[in-house]
């Protein structure tokens, strides 16, 4: 168990504290006690000293009055830990009480006189005030920390539900209604568990927690378009196959959520990361190089165990087909010079032991030097081999002419061509898990081998699942939704390659001594490449939150216009192209949210006057989010801060447009029914779209904002 931040360790609590926030919570305690008891024996004992204990001791005890209200409160809210926190508030309200007791020293010659305990006759006391104070109080932060991962724990338990729900849906309407629950609860969740893995101290499990949140965070899309896929096509197998997988990928990322947060396994084992070939040789190196200070702390025996272990980790490279023959050839030649090495050394040293010498000779000096230097060459070559397959393949998939083939064909309904490019996707996601493998044993730091293991997972997964959008839009090559669905498992393939690219600088800054800032490029080529400022979590969560509430609100859109009897309808055709547009070119939709206007204007005249006064209302909201998302796009910004406020506004406009159209549709749906059957004044869509000037949109305009769609926001 880990001890609290107390310095030297006087303090141990017992408790493992897992956050930074209960261990910032403890620095400044620590540092008023340790003032206290840290004090010289024969200080003297000044009237300024003496007031200066007091005011420690008294602010000591102030500060853990109000911590333990706190958490006395919470106790009261929380009947499971209710006997424990009001054990643990008890013992750190009497600690408290005992140091203020102990620092009343304004009168010393009293205190001495009357035989009084003080900070400086009874330092025992003050040390097991201290202890019992931090152990209870750490007791008190621990357990308020359960209760938020109790929150983290009922919140997934309430995306799981939903989730279930969500897959067993039949009808349109249905998955609408229970995805604009599951969406908020998502939400929810998000928040939590991003404050979490920001809080969590070991760096391995915010690694993991930020790999699971990005499965969940790029499944929720996944999700939402395979369900629509499914829903539209029951009874096509491979739209089946594509579903199923999201749903599956998003438990085992949920499952993987609790199982940070709470330390433990499903299964009750901890799982152990495979051991890198950087961190065998890493350990390697240590062990031999500690003979320096200790010829007897390990066995030689163990010492070859371990190079033949890490010998074997090479093969990983040596049996790539993918790695040339000259690559081969000198890893094998630098294991063998390593393997030389290091026997030459066990030699010295065995004489050295025999001599029964007690530091290492001359001789094992330059074999120690050897040794490491040989293990440092195998490692640099595996580094160069590793990122250098990387690159390459980088450099090869940037123009994604597979997945563009693969559209096409589907497109087509060519089932026969959708195989042929089904089978190179294969070959090209083969090469990037190796890789992903490869590079995974020369990361350099544990955080980087799990976002090499998360990368492989996601190309290992998602390959197949456009091989079966792919398959469904070749069954059904008219369909939209089908199209759609492709469009965002490529685009999630084409993000990782992206997430590939940071992850390859990243180890190329460890393994070159600098860990220089993330820089994301665009792999798009109309646009300019620029370099991404990594914004922090809650950036991050609000853009997230806002990404998610715009899908809500499309497929808000998409049902209320199935309720729609005139399907021709321009109001409807204006509606389609807004909802359709808002994830992609802000321009766009602006332009078509003020023809719509145009629209509405034309329909208020034929109402009547509190009618006619609503849809006025709403056209002028409308109108006003339109034209401010036009100036936000067409408006250039640099830096990270200007950036995501860009983002933001344009974001939240676009949700403004949204929430009135979703406001309008039914309004006017029923507006026009009414006027139809009761005076029949309405013009036609036909005659209404005649009277609307087309609306041209430029390549200009396209590239006014300079991005692709919102989920690369």
């Amino acid at each position: 168990m880990a001890s609290s931040p107390c310095g030297g360790g006087n303090f141990d609590c017992g408790l493992e504290i897992q956050t930074r926030s209960v261990e910032q919570t403890l620095i400044p305690l620590v540092s008023q006690i340790t003032t206290l008891i840290n004090h010289k024996d024969k200080l003297k004992k000044t009237e300024k000293t003496l007031r200066a204990i007091q005011r420690v001791g008294q602010a000591v005890s102030v500060a853990v009055g109000r911590f333990v209200a706190v958490g006395e409160a919470i106790a009261a809210e929380n009947e499971d830990l209710k006997d424990e926190m009001g054990l643990a508030c008890f013992e750190a309200r009497r600690a408290g009480t005992a140091i203020a007791q102990l620092t009343d020293v304004s009168s010393l010659e009293q205190c001495e006189g009357d035989g009084r305990s003080t900070v400086f006759s009874d330092r025992t006391g003050m040390v097991k005030a201290a202890r019992m104070l931090l152990s209870s109080v750490t007791k008190v932060l621990v357990l308020a920390d359960c209760i938020v991962i109790k929150q983290i724990i009922s919140s997934r338990n309430k995306v799981l539900v939903t989730l279930e729900q969500l897959e067993r849906v039949s009808t349109f309407q249905e998955f609408v209604q229970i995805f604009s629950q599951f969406g908020n609860e998502m939400v929810e969740f998000a928040h939590l568990t991003g404050d979490r893995q920001n809080d969590l101290k070991d760096e391995k499990k915010r690694a993991r927690m930020a790999a699971a949140r990005a499965v969940l965070e790029k499944c929720t899309m996944m999700l939402l378009t395979a369900s629509k896929t499914c829903l539209r096509h029951p009874d096509c197998e491979s739209a089946r196959i594509n579903k199923e997988a999201v749903f599956q990928r998003m438990r085992l990322a949920l499952e993987q959520v609790i199982e940070i947060v709470t330390d433990t396994r499903s299964g009750g084992e901890a799982k152990a990361l495979p051991v890198s070939i950087y961190a065998g040789i890493k350990d390697f190196k240590v062990k031999v190089e500690g003979l320096r200070d200790s010829l007897y702390c390990v066995s030689c025996e163990a010492v070859a165990a371990q190079l033949e272990a890490l010998m074997e980790k090479t093969e990983d490279f040596t049996d790539s087909a993918y790695t040339s023959h000259e690559q081969r050839e000198t890893i094998i030649q630098l294991c063998q010079i390593t393997r030389q090495e290091t026997k030459q050394l066990i030699n010295t040293w065995r004489h050295a032991q025999l001599l029964k010498a007690k530091e290492a000779t001359d001789e094992m000096e330059l074999s120690i030097l050897k040794t490491c230097q040989s293990v440092g060459d195998l490692r640099r070559e595996l580094h160069r081999v590793a990122v250098g397959r990387a690159t390459e393949l980088l450099k090869l998939h940037s123009d994604h002419l597979v997945l563009q083939a693969l559209k096409a064909s589907g497109g087509d309904g060519n089932l026969e061509a959708v195989a042929d490019y089904a089978g190179t996707l294969t070959e090209h996601k083969e090469q990037l898990v190796e890789t992903c493998r490869l590079l995974c044993h020369i990361s350099g730091t544990e955080p980087l081998e799990i976002t090499c293991i998360h990368a492989e997972e996601t190309f290992r997964v998602i390959g197949p699942q456009i091989i079966s959008a792919a398959q469904t839009l070749a069954l059904h090559p008219t369909s939209k939704i089908a199209k759609e669905n492709l469009d965002v498992f490529c685009e999630a393939w084409e993000s990782q390659l992206c997430d590939m690219a940071i992850l390859l600088k990243e180890i190329n800054d460890v393994f070159e001594g600098r860990r220089g800032a993330l820089i994301k490029p665009l792999s798009h080529k109309h646009l300019k490449t620029v370099k991404a400022a990594k914004l922090d979590a809650e950036e991050q969560t609000t853009i997230a939150k806002l990404g998610l509430e715009l899908c809500l609100l499309t497929s808000d859109v998409d049902s209320e216009v199935e309720r729609w009897d005139e399907q021709d309808h321009e109001m409807v055709r204006l509606c389609q192209i807004i909802s359709s547009m808002c994830g992609f070119i802000f321009q766009v939709l602006s332009d078509q949210g003020l023809q719509l206007c145009h629209i509405l204007h034309s329909l208020s005249t034929q109402l009547l006057d509190e009618d006619r006064i609503l849809i006025l209302s709403e056209t002028e909201k409308l109108s006003a989010a339109c034209q401010q998302l036009q100036v936000c796009a067409k408006t250039p910004v640099q830096g990270k801060s200007a950036i995501f406020q860009k983002v933001d506004s344009s974001i939240q406009n676009t949700k403004g447009i949204l929430t009135v159209v979703v406001y309008l549709l039914p309004i006017c749906n029923k507006l026009i029914r009414k006027c139809k059957s009761e005076r029949s004044c309405l013009a036609s869509p036909q005659h209404w779209r005649e009277k609307q000037q087309s609306t041209t949109v430029s390549e200009e305009t396209l590239n006014g904002f300079g991005v692709k769609s919102l989920e690369h926001k």
